[in-house]
């Protein structure tokens, strides 16, 4: 540990499939350790103001790239006014002042104004800048009017967020090439690791239930009514869909190619992690396009789970073995020949204070130890808040098994 902390620049290259927040707080721990940290992340966020964004524009969603990116940028180079900016977002329409809303019941449209404050804010002379250095300011500015160029005259700016807003514009100006906004903002932000998306197209996830039924649309798996039989991608929109449609979502799911740059950066790993997170739409997802499951097979390095400690409603149920089953499932829809030991080596669990569902017991470690994966068992999560990992503790059992110190359990 020791020696990786005095040379991060220098450090291995842990790749995590990942998306949401649950990785934010260990993101910024692991830049302690090392700088080369790769983040594959999902764009398939379907609510709040990424549904607008996608809606306006048919693009992926930018909320969760914006959010790793703001946690790997160095703050001791980075003002913190452009890392509010970046994490700042117009009211909902609850928020609004009262007199904004009086209007609203008078015949005016809030949305109008608020649009408005957008379009002023792309002035050199508006008050967000003022507190902010030119070469950061004119950067975001310039990437907002990219934006304000393109944004529709119905845009919905309800809790739309500046930093997702200067990424899109950015996405929009070079023609939908991630690369270079994603280069330009991990130069301004200075970002120790790296951010890609899983894929280049904008796509919506989906999963058939246990039932048989579909549900379609990121958003709904914050209630799911039952278990998940498997995900699936598609190009309907939850918003456009027909529901006559349902019944053929399953047979015309979408197996977009990994993007170039993250299976490059996969292919390269260090160490793969499929981490806590909300299970189904921060994990998972990202093991859907073509070519993943290949390149994790062929891949010369550790794999390893780490499984949600607390409470996931994306689960109902399904305990730490059924969850590195799901793994290797999925991956295998891509690498079918690919045994075990190609696909995940590790789980990496703390018996004394996570609280795992479906419990774990003896019959979970066996299970796990029937498919060919190792337990690790660490201290890893907070012992007065099971719901959340230590990163210190957590970074320190990922660097343990980079380096080939875990101990026999």
């Amino acid at each position: 540990m020791s020696g990786l902390s005095a040379f991060p620049a220098l450090g291995p290259r842990l790749t995590f499939f990942t998306g949401g927040t649950a990785l934010r707080a260990l993101s910024r721990e692991l830049t302690r350790h090392t700088h080369n940290s790769v983040h594959l992340v999902t764009t398939f966020d379907s609510g709040g103001s990424s549904a607008a964004l996608r809606q306006a524009f048919a693009m992926p969603a930018m909320g969760d790239i914006r959010n790793r990116l703001l946690a790997l940028a160095d703050n001791n180079v980075v003002p913190a006014s452009v890392l509010d900016f970046c994490a700042g977002r117009l009211p909902s329409h609850e928020e609004l002042p009262a007199a904004d809303k009086d209007g609203a019941a008078g015949g005016k449209d809030p949305a109008d104004g608020l649009r408005r404050q957008l379009v002023e804010m792309g002035r050199a002379g508006h008050p967000v800048w003022a507190g902010m250095p030119d070469v950061f300011a004119d950067a975001l500015r310039l990437h907002l009017n990219f934006f304000l160029q393109r944004m529709p005259p119905d845009f919905d700016p309800y809790r739309a967020c500046f930093g997702n807003l200067v990424l899109a514009g950015g996405y929009l100006h070079h023609k939908r090439d991630f690369g270079p906004v994603l280069a330009f903002f991990s130069r301004l932000l200075q970002t120790r690791g790296v951010v890609r998306p899983i894929v280049n197209e904008s796509l919506h996830l989906a999963a058939e239930l246990d039932d048989g039924s579909i549900l379609v649309g990121q958003h709904r798996f914050r209630n799911l009514p039952r278990p998940v039989k498997r995900l699936f991608l598609t190009v309907h929109e939850p918003e456009r869909l027909d529901t006559s449609d349902y019944s053929q979502l399953a047979a015309t799911a979408c197996r977009p190619p990994l993007a170039p740059a993250s299976s490059v950066y996969l292919g390269s790993a260090g160490a793969i992690c499929y981490p806590m997170g909300s299970f189904y739409t921060s994990v998972l997802a990202n093991l859907l396009p073509q070519g993943v499951g290949r390149t994790v097979a062929d891949a010369q390095c550790p794999k390893i789970f780490i499984p949600n400690s607390g409470g996931d409603a994306e689960l109902f149920g399904l305990g730490i073995a059924g969850q590195a089953a799901m793994i290797l499932r999925h991956l295998r829809e891509d690498a079918p020949e690919a045994t075990t030991g190609r696909l995940l080596h590790y789980v990496l669990v703390d018996s004394r204070h996570g609280r795992y569902e479906g419990g774990f017991g003896s019959e979970v470690r066996r299970a796990v130890e029937e498919m060919g994966v190792r337990l690790i068992d660490r201290p890893l999560v907070y012992e007065n808040d099971p719901q959340h990992h230590d990163p210190e503790l957590t970074a320190r059992a990922l660097l343990e098994l980079l380096s080939g110190n875990a101990a026999e359990i």
